[in-house]
């Protein structure tokens, strides 16, 4: 919850689109915490508060002006998510007979296109984490470069993060690099679950741990039923 906290620090004054739990939780810490400029929405109509209050009301044309005028860091999930960051939500297998139908496309070229949009992954693993997606959902840095600069004027991917640690983009070619573990993993079990050889520092940081504040903010406060947990492994 931490590495997806971190992800909406220094934003300023957007609307925060946590999808997921976690991602909600981190959105919602970030804001009681070091980014209270934040706005939060209630997922419909409202602007709402660390503590759900309503501070205001959000049209839909007025969440499609943030969304097209890039006030807005999503953090989405991905089932199938590449090395250049191109995210799959809509099905597994070929296009034009899958083996699994999923979400579908939904808004995810338009979010990657003109806002930030970084993802959540709570089971890490080769399925996931693959070679090249069945099907391109979020435009990645590889599709983006490729389509000039229409496609990359606002287009990025701030992070990626799993259970296993956080990963960005910050190479030469904007492929996906290891930019944290998490307490306890090794590079090793990164590499072991990874369907690629994402880009690897000679020295890897481990991520934050939470500040004893945090904790309670996230345990008494945030997330007391515990519904965090049921989103990640042990």
């Amino acid at each position: 919850m931490i590495a997806c906290a971190e992800a909406w620090r220094g934003n300023g004054e957007v609307l925060a689109s946590p999808m997921g739990v976690v991602p909600s939780v981190g959105a919602r810490l970030a804001r009681r915490t070091f980014s209270p400029e934040l706005l939060l929405t209630d997922g419909e109509a409202m602007l709402v508060g660390p503590d759900g209050a309503v501070e205001g009301w959000l049209p839909y044309r007025r969440h499609l002006t943030m969304v097209t005028g890039g006030r807005r860091h999503v953090m989405m999930g991905a089932s199938q998510i590449d090395r250049y960051g191109n995210q799959n939500i809509s099905c597994i297998g070929d296009w034009e007979r899958p083996a699994r139908q999923l979400l579908g496309v939904r808004g995810a070229p338009v979010n990657t296109l003109n806002n930030p949009v970084s993802y959540w992954v709570p089971k890490h693993s080769p399925r996931v984490f693959v070679e090249r997606v069945d099907m391109v959902s979020g435009v990645g840095h590889d599709r983006a470069a490729a389509a000039g600069p229409s496609a990359t004027r606002f287009h990025r991917i701030p992070r990626v993060v799993s259970d296993l640690g956080v990963f960005d983009f910050e190479t030469p070619d904007r492929s996906m690099r290891l930019a944290s573990l998490h307490p306890g993993v090794t590079v090793e079990q990164v590499l072991a679950a990874t369907g690629f050889e994402p880009v690897v520092p000679r020295e890897v940081p481990y991520t934050r741990e939470p500040t004893a504040e945090e904790l309670r903010l996230i345990r008494e406060v945030i997330d007391p039923d515990g519904l965090r947990e049921k989103e990640v492994r042990s």
